[in-house]
């Protein structure tokens, strides 16, 4: 099977939806992941959003 279309959705973000995680301050990651944490709309990396979904990560998460 063809893997011609494979990204293009984040090709049209800026930098190609990379950046910097707010959560684990890594840079030049992607950070495709709504959240809402306390009323606030944020963009995490794959890594963080796993963990937050796990229940890890409360101190960062706090500190938004």
């Amino acid at each position: 099977m063809s893997k011609a279309h494979r990204g293009q959705g984040i090709r049209e973000l800026i930098k190609s939806g990379r950046g910097t995680c707010p959560l684990c301050k890594r840079t030049a990651i992607k950070v495709v992941f709504e959240q809402e944490f306390d009323g606030k709309q944020v963009t995490i990396c794959k890594q963080c959003k796993s963990a937050v979904a796990k229940g890890k990560m409360k101190e960062a998460i706090a500190a938004l």
